[in-house]
């Protein structure tokens, strides 16, 4: 209740006359005047009515206290009983809260982070913003009903934005103890076929047993090495990097009986392997128009390097010119198919015959090459078809064809296989859909026998075009016509050669993306895209493997001819494994270096010097196999100056909201007139005496 004055003349004349009035009657006091008294009270009052002084009181609700409860849904609250015990323990808290009017609960329910970050439990975010629009004097207080695994607890010394008890609530059982395995250190790139190391590292938290473990390490699936660790001890690593693109690391310890989770029992790295240049090896038999066509190809790959020959003057051709005057270099076969043939990643016969050039021994030394694991790709005109054909070599222990003797004079368009369409070396060759193709013809090939392996693409009358096939560890590809350079140089609209080449050079030198039977998987945010390539037909269900260890079966829809994929929304974060047939592939979903799959035991240690600095409480919700048990709330006026270890403090808000204001003026009206009246009359009474 306040007062408050509203003169009803300005201020300044109301000044001015209130300083008469007192000059009067102070006058009157200090002569003696009879009723001088009565005079100054009738004056006061004149001036306390011209003064108006006005009564307010206001009408006022309190505010309620906002009390925030942070629960904890991370991936670590599914472990043990945790989850049934938030469940139980947020039911009991909503009820005790409710027995007090003035206080509102806001509950807030943190789940992992958003898809795009490391998976991690960030509940002090979450208060945050559950109180964005609270002011700092409503806060009674937070409560976390959590396993004390929090990442983003700030540093104690920080400011939180109010002035109440942060409690917290722990899930989980006592003494806990758990096995890890964590990489201490690992490269992110990688040179195929070259060594790299990395150190990992065993850790045992809480009341472990100790003891050394074993390790079980996996590259792309395959178990590679099995190491023994003690824990704490950093151990280092070496391997040999197998492919390009995302080859995956997995370091796998053996579970301990009676520890928390198996989930951090893997750790996994993700290493880009990158190839260095690819060394390839062009033998062009003799000048021809489709010889520029293979080296420009190969030259303007900048992730090759190209060593080509041209056979300009074989054996036979003497011209009685001596050796040293020629302007022409030696064919260093030695070097190139003794020396050195291990070096190179691809070697290509353009259009190449057998006239003594190459020691009939040097193709059988070719031949080993790919059974080693070379590739070798054959690009034939008509000497292949004529006496002098390599596939009268040692080499035909590895070509897929045989030449009849006959050469195809017929004009075609080339056209893909049934087998061509399905194989990702020719599928979605831009102008393989059109009857005919869209692209320009060619006019001769190379008649063979029932070749082995897959006829991809086909010339006139369904003859063989395009053959690919395996021998031991490598490749062969034949190419049973010269006449690709048509299409490089435009003829009839040209036609896609440079897809063509270059996806059969890299089917030869084993690139994962070409392989016919193949079976991947990738992450987008948390969605799973499983890739089947296939030329066998249907593939068939994929099972889908997640890390908490459950299975799903995938049905797989054909999206391409001999191609399979479904989409997968999970709910898990780690490492996946999709299997079909005999096929397998890991994908890993989040971070592979995510919080939340590292520390597992319910601890208090986090959240403890944020209760001590607020007065809080921190407190396990139940002993080893005990039932939950809250402990009571305890209302505070004014701050909480003493901890409770008992029960949770909170501290009530003198917070207040304006509803309305009542105002009396005291010289208005009846009482106003009334009281000027009695003194006026006072003062005339008076001197009538």
């Amino acid at each position: 209740m306040t007062v408050d004055f509203s003169p009803l003349i300005a201020w300044p004349c109301f000044a001015a006359l209130t300083l008469a009035a007192a000059v009067l009657a102070a006058l009157g006091v200090w002569r003696g005047v009879r009723g001088a008294w009565l005079r100054a009270a009738a004056l006061a009052a004149f001036c306390l009515a011209i003064a108006n002084p006005v009564l307010f009181q206001e009408e006022r609700e309190p505010l309620s206290t906002i009390v925030a409860v942070v629960v904890d849904r991370s991936q670590s609250q599914e472990n043990g009983d945790r989850r049934a015990q938030t469940d139980q323990a947020l039911e009991g808290l909503k009820e005790r809260l409710a027995r007090f009017p003035q206080i509102e609960a806001r509950i807030v329910e943190a789940a992992d982070g958003e898809e795009t970050e490391a998976p991690s439990t960030k509940l002090f975010g979450a208060l945050a913003t559950a109180l964005a629009d609270v002011p700092p004097a409503r806060v009674g207080g937070a409560i976390f009903i959590t396993d004390g695994q929090i990442h983003d607890v700030p540093d104690v010394n920080q400011k939180l934005g109010f002035e109440a008890p942060v409690h917290a609530l722990i899930s989980g059982e006592p003494d806990e103890f758990d096995r890890r395995i964590e990489i201490v250190s690992a490269p992110r790139f990688g040179i195929v076929g070259e060594q790299q190391k990395m150190t990992f590292r065993v850790v045992d938290d809480g009341a472990a047993p100790g003891g050394s473990a074993e390790v079980t390490i996996r590259l792309n699936g395959n178990e590679i090495a099995t190491e023994q660790a003690e824990p704490g001890t950093d151990v280092p690593f070496s391997f040999t990097v197998p492919r390009g693109g995302n080859n995956i690391l997995e370091f796998a310890v053996g579970p301990v009986a009676g520890e928390v989770t198996e989930t951090n029992n893997r750790a996994v790295h993700v290493l880009d392997g990158i190839r260095e240049n690819l060394r390839v090896l062009l033998v062009s038999g003799e000048p021809h128009a489709g010889e520029r066509a293979w080296r420009n190809l190969l030259k303007s790959d900048a992730a090759v390097d190209l060593v080509h020959f041209t056979i300009l003057r074989p054996p036979e051709k003497q011209d009685g010119t001596p050796i040293n005057e020629l302007s022409l270099i030696a064919f260093p076969t030695r070097e190139l198919f003794v020396d050195k043939i291990g070096e190179f990643d691809l070697i290509i016969f353009d259009r190449y015959q057998h006239r003594g050039v190459l020691p009939i021994l040097y193709y059988d030394n070719i031949a080993q090459y790919v059974e080693n694991g070379g590739a070798l790709l054959i690009a034939a005109g008509p000497e292949h078809a004529g006496d002098d054909s390599i596939a009268a070599t040692p080499l035909a222990a590895v070509l897929p064809a045989t030449p009849t003797g006959v050469m195809n004079e017929k004009a075609f368009f080339p056209r893909l296989s049934e087998e061509g369409k399905m194989h990702p070396v020719t599928r979605g060759l831009e102008g393989a859909a059109d009857e005919p193709p869209a692209w320009g013809r060619w006019f001769r090939t190379v008649d063979v026998d029932r070749p082995l392996g897959q006829t991809v693409m086909e010339a006139a009358d369904g003859k063989p075009l395009l053959v690919l096939n395996r021998v031991g560890k490598g490749r062969v590809a034949m190419l049973l016509s010269d006449q690709g350079w048509l299409w490089a140089r435009g003829f009839e609209g040209g036609g896609p050669h440079v897809s063509l080449y270059r996806r059969t050079a890299h089917w030869l030198m084993q690139e994962p993306a070409l392989e016919e039977e193949a079976l991947t998987a990738r992450a987008i945010g948390r969605t799973l895209e499983i890739t089947r390539q296939t030329i066998e037909g249907d593939p068939g269900q994929a099972t889908l493997t997640y890390p908490s260890g459950r299975t799903q079966e995938v049905t797989l829809t054909q999206r391409d001819p001999g191609l399979y994929k479904a989409e997968v929304e999970t709910d898990e974060i780690g490492l996946f494994e999709v299997s079909n047939d005999e096929l397998t592939t890991l994908v890993h979903v989040g971070n592979v270096d995510a919080p939340e799959f590292k520390a597992a035991i319910s601890t208090k240690e986090k959240i403890q010097p944020w209760a001590e600095k607020t007065k809080g409480l921190v407190r396990r919700l139940a002993d080893a196999d005990g039932p939950v048990d809250l402990p009571p709330v305890l209302p505070v006026r004014g701050a909480v100056r003493v901890a409770d270890d008992q029960r949770l403090s909170l501290r009530m808000t003198d917070e207040t909201v304006l509803k309305g204001i009542d105002s009396l003026s005291l010289f208005a009206g009846l009482f106003g007139l009334a009281a000027l009246l009695f003194l006026i009359s006072a003062t005339w009474y008076r001197e009538g005496r």
